[in-house]
This record gives structure tokens, C-alpha cells and sequence, in this order.
């Protein structure tokens, strides 16, 4: 985006929630709404620089996904163009620097507020980032202590190049039941030629649509910019007037189920649970905020808001979704060879077995049947996130999933998917056409035969085979099994 684009958002460039509140279901409501630009939630570098970008088709996503399998960040076509994508750093690896939050991690790692009180390295930071990237940078602060500290810093941030800068309107020792300084913001935007974003009034000066025009004239600034107003109710940039917070709960559920999925992990449950508890607000102790604090999964929430069908249908429809991409004969599943290994982007979902059904016992069966030897799998573990990834031996070939996963066990499985698809095998999912591998493995289940050596299963042999062993022994007047091992416990010397 250009300087001039910035300008153009008719002198109120409002920004939805951002830091813990900044998820896409709360951007995408925000716009719905009527805001200009949202922002995401502020991302640690080092754990972006760790992500793996995935195309999410059922959810229709774009996702950048941790090591630890988490998602980090995620998009959609909807917010093309009016998303920033926010970073905090201490070194040279973002596209959007804040020096606004004073969280302890930031402070400790040198980010953050920190940053504050070096401005060399913010200046060195920011021209590196405004001649590396392509994409507008632009630069959030906190004010300093004295008005003269802060104009001088924000004319140092405008020479490095950045097409913009946010002021949040406190100092860094201050919180939000502290007045915002107007007066520091309107002496930036004075001082520098770039837009300057208004923030920090969400709880003094910003409690309706109309305030948001009447805080940005007050500071003098370009734009302004929401996080806590927009957190409590997202529909305060709607020009016609804000819905209830009822209402606006309800498009936050469905969106969360649209854009997450209905089975949500647990640290993004807690995110969805707290920005509902924030819309309460005072209501946080009555009946539905104590039942919605007993809620533990999605599905739980739908039905403390009365939204069961509405839950369904999704649930529905997701999986038609599934299906469909699964049977799409368009979507490029094909192997890649990675040196002598055969490789696919696979992760294994239990859930989509049957009990006591796995991709390893397909792959075994299906090897002892093509009389071939015992699959070896050989795991690796990832230091830096303790995951797991496996590569399976089949005959003469090797096999492995791209994904690292949570466990060995989970590894080993998602390697014997990638041998079964790549051979053309049934790896027995659920509603997958029946083989004779999963008949095979019932009726040793039914029999107590499963997975046991070919000894225990016939013990006769081994009987024979001991009976003739002790025979010779006492021909030879040698002791017997047992003698033997009561004479070397008593330490004698057999001859």
C-alpha cells in the first residue's frame, strides 16, 4: 500500500483487534462491519521463520503452521488487501515492527517497548526492513516520557522510509485505565509528513461510531486505529449504527466455525472463549457467561447460544467438503522423490480409522502377503520442537511423509500411508471399500492371535524341539535345562 493509500480511507483508517484478539474471525467480522484494514495479532519472528506455508482446501485458508503443528496465522481471500500482517522482532527478520507492547517476553528479549530505548537499532531496523521488502513498512510506538524524546524519535523513524506510524497515546509504564495523551499524538502527526494512526482510546473517547471521527480530531491524526472498542463490540465501525453484542456474539461463532473448523485445538478454544467473555463484559457473571466459562469444546458453545442446528449443518457440510477434495481427481497427490526416498505431504488422523485399525497393520499384512520382509522404520526426532518423522523400508524401497508429527507412533503411521498410496494399497480409513486385509485382521482379533510371533501361535514345534534338545543332554549324562541354571547360580564350573 502507498503513502496515498493510506491517506485515502476518507480520514478513518479503523483497525480491528490486534495482539490476543487479532484472529481472522474477528477481522473478517470487523470488515463485515466496516472497517477499512484489519490488523492480525502480534506474531514473535523466530516462530515465523519456523512456519510452513499450507494451503488449507477445506477451510479454504491459507495457513502458516509451527512446527508443534499449530497455526501461527491464518487468511483468506476476503481480507486480500486489507490485512497487515504484524511481527515483533529485535533483529531484521519482520515486514511489520511494533515498538508498542510491553509485554515481559518483549522486554526480555530485547522487543517490543524495549526497543524504546535504543533508537540506533530501531533506525537500523526499519531502513533494512524499507529497502529488503516490497510490502509498505510502517512502524508502531508508545510515547516517551517527554514530548521533545518523542518527536525526536518519530523524525528518525520517518528517514528510514516507512509509509506510516501509529502512536499509542501512553507511555510505556502506563495502562489503559491511564488517559491517553492526545496532545503527544498531535504533536507527531505535526512533526512528520507521513500518516500518523491515532490509538489508545478505546475506553476513554471511543464508546460509539461517532467517537471514532472525534478522537482522530483530537489528535490530529490521519486515521485511527481500534483494539479494545472493536474486542467488545466488533460492529462499532458500522456507520449505521452498532447490533447488539448478542448479535455480534453470533457472527463471531459462526465465522470461528467457517474459519477454524469445528473441532478446535485447545489453545485456539481458549482464544475463541476469551474474546466471547470480552464481548459480555459486565455479563460475564450471569447465567450464560458462567455457562459459557463451562464449555469445553465448540460444540458446547453452540449450545449455550442456541446455535445446535447451525452447528450441524456446518459439521454437514465440512464433510461433504472433505469427501469431495479427497475423491477430486484435479488435486496433484502424486509422490516426489527426495533422493532414494519416496515422499507426500501426509499426516495421520486417527479419527479416520476405525478402532484397532491403523495404516501399519495394512502395510504389514499386505507385506507378509507379497511375501516381503517386516517393514523397518527408521524415526528421526526434530530438536527444536522434540517432533517426529519416520521413513519406512518396503521391500527394496523407502517411504516418508513431509509433516512432522507429535509422536513416534504417529510418525510411523503417517510413513505407512505415503508406501500404501504410493503402491495403490488399502490403507483401511472408514468408508474406504473393504479388503481382505481388514477380514484377516478381525478374525485374528476375535481368535486373541493379533500380532503374535509365529511360535505362539503354534507352540507345538518349540515343545518338540525342547523335548529332543533335554533328551540328548542327559545321554550325554550333561544336566538338564534347570540343573544347568542351578549350577551356575550356586557359581560351580559345568564340565
Amino acid at each position: 500500500m502507498s503513502k496515498a493509500g493510506l491517506l485515502c480511507f476518507r480520514n478513518k483508517l479503523a483497525l480491528a483487534p490486534m495482539v490476543r484478539v487479532g484472529t481472522l474471525p474477528m477481522r473478517l467480522l470487523a470488515l463485515d462491519y466496516g472497517a477499512d484494514i484489519v490488523y492480525c495479532e502480534e506474531l514473535i519472528d523466530l516462530k515465523m521463520v519456523q512456519c510452513q506455508r499450507v494451503e488449507n482446501e477445506v477451510l479454504e485458508t491459507v495457513d502458516f503452521v509451527a512446527p508443534d503443528d499449530r497455526v501461527m496465522f491464518r487468511t483468506c481471500s476476503k481480507e486480500k488487501d486489507k490485512v497487515v500482517f504484524q511481527m515483533v522482532t529485535f533483529i531484521i527478520q519482520c515486514i511489520f515492527l511494533s515498538l508498542l507492547m510491553p509485554h515481559v517476553f518483549n522486554k526480555q528479549g530485547g522487543m517490543g517497548a524495549a526497543l524504546l530505548a535504543d533508537p540506533d537499532k530501531i533506525e537500523s531496523i526499519l531502513s533494512t526492513l524499507v529497502k529488503g521488502v516490497s510490502k509498505p513498512v510502517t512502524c508502531k510506538i508508545r510515547i516517551l516520557p517527554t514530548l521533545e524524546e518523542t518527536v525526536s524519535l518519530v523524525k528518525r523513524i520517518e528517514k528510514t522510509g516507512v509509509s506510516a506510524i501509529a502512536v499509542h497515546g501512553r507511555m510505556k509504564i502506563e495502562r489503559p485505565q491511564h488517559p491517553v495523551h492526545c496532545d503527544y499524538i498531535q504533536a507527531v502527526a505535526e512533526a512528520v509528513s507521513i500518516p500518523v494512526i491515532a490509538n489508545g482510546g478505546s475506553l476513554e473517547l471511543v464508546k460509539s461510531h461517532e467517537d471514532i471521527e472525534k478522537f482522530r480530531e483530537a489528535a490530529g491524526a490521519s486515521s485511527v486505529m481500534l483494539a479494545r472498542a472493536a474486542m467488545w463490540n466488533p460492529s462499532i465501525f458500522c456507520s449505521k449504527g452498532a447490533v447488539s453484542v448478542d448479535q455480534a456474539m453470533e457472527a463471531y461463532i459462526k465465522y470461528v466455525s467457517f474459519s477454524y473448523g469445528l473441532d478446535l485445538k485447545l489453545t485456539m478454544y481458549c482464544l475463541f472463549s476469551y474474546c466471547l467473555c470480552q464481548m459480555l463484559r459486565d455479563r460475564v457473571e450471569s447465567a450464560m457467561g458462567k455457562q459459557l466459562h463451562a464449555a469445553q469444546t465448540n460444540q458446547d458453545i453452540c449450545q449455550v447460544f442456541g446455535m445446535m442446528e447451525y452447528y450441524q449443518k456446518v459439521e454437514e457440510e465440512q464433510q461433504k467438503r472433505k469427501e469431495r477434495l479427497q475423491s477430486n481427481p484435479n488435486i496433484d497427490t502424486s509422490p516426489v522423490l527426495d533422493g532414494d526416498v519416496v515422499t507426500m505431504p501426509v499426516r495421520f488422523e486417527r479419527r479416520e480409522y476405525p478402532p484397532q485399525i491403523t495404516p501399519k497393520m495394512y502395510l504389514l499384512e499386505w507385506s507378509r502377503r507379497e511375501k516381503l520382509e517386516q517393514p523397518a522404520y527408521e524415526t528421526v526426532q526434530r530438536a527444536q520442537d522434540r517432533a517426529f518423522q519416520s521413513t519406512v523400508a518396503v521391500g527394496e524401497k523407502k517411504y516418508r511423509s513431509t509433516l512432522w508429527e507429535k509422536s513416534k507412533k504417529f510418525a510411523e503411521q503417517a510413513a505407512a500411508i505415503v508406501s500404501l498410496r504410493t503402491l495403490g494399497v488399502p490403507e483401511g480409513r472408514i468408508g474406504e471399500e473393504n479388503s481382505g486385509l481388514v477380514n484377516k485382521r478381525k478374525r485374528e482379533e476375535k481368535n486373541g492371535e493379533l500380532e503374535k510371533p509365529d511360535d505362539q501361535l503354534n507352540p507345538e514345534p518349540d515343545r518338540r524341539k525342547r523335548h529332543i534338545t533335554e533328551s540328548l543332554q542327559k545321554a550325554e549324562g550333561r544336566p538338564d535345562g534347570d540343573d544347568a541354571r542351578r549350577s551356575n547360580a550356586n557359581g560351580q564350573t559345568l564340565s
